[in-house]
């Protein structure tokens, strides 16, 4: 078990380091800010959407790396899904890093946040400000 938890320490490092679509998307036609209150993460994610599907997805912010692994890692999750594939999924993450129920995929990196109830919010910020995203709010999402 040492040896998955190094791994998936690893791919959060790595993604923390060179975080996947790291980027603003322009023309946007959703987009939200978010902020973790308690200790100053901020995101922005920036989507499209082709009907229901989102056809792109980034972000852009500053915080500690399981935020922008978290985000980094979501915008891979979530290219191409419907909205209900992605708030469903959001639902499954969220269940994952507070309650330790089973990881979806490759997000299982994440598991063993839930054993630090501090972090979880670093790990769902971008998750919030996603769905903030897609239901048009035009305050920033919080981890509150």
């Amino acid at each position: 078990m040492s040896d998955l938890r190094e791994l998936y320490q690893q791919v959060i490092l790595d993604h923390n380091k060179s975080p996947h679509n790291f980027h603003a998307i322009e023309p946007c036609e959703h987009e939200a800010n978010g902020y973790n209150p308690l200790c100053g993460d901020t995101v922005h994610v920036y989507m499209t959407l082709e009907g229901d599907t989102i056809e792109d997805i980034s972000f852009q912010g500053e915080g500690c790396a399981i935020s922008k692994a978290s985000a980094s890692m979501m915008t891979q999750a979530l290219k191409g899904k419907t909205i209900e594939a992605a708030k469903s999924l959001c639902d499954k993450f969220q269940a994952m890093v507070t309650c330790g129920l089973p990881a979806p995929g490759k997000l299982a990196v994440f598991a063993g946040v839930h054993e630090y109830p501090m972090r979880v919010k670093c790990a769902t910020l971008a998750w919030h400000t996603m769905k903030a995203a897609i239901d048009g709010k035009k305050n920033p999402a919080t981890t509150e």
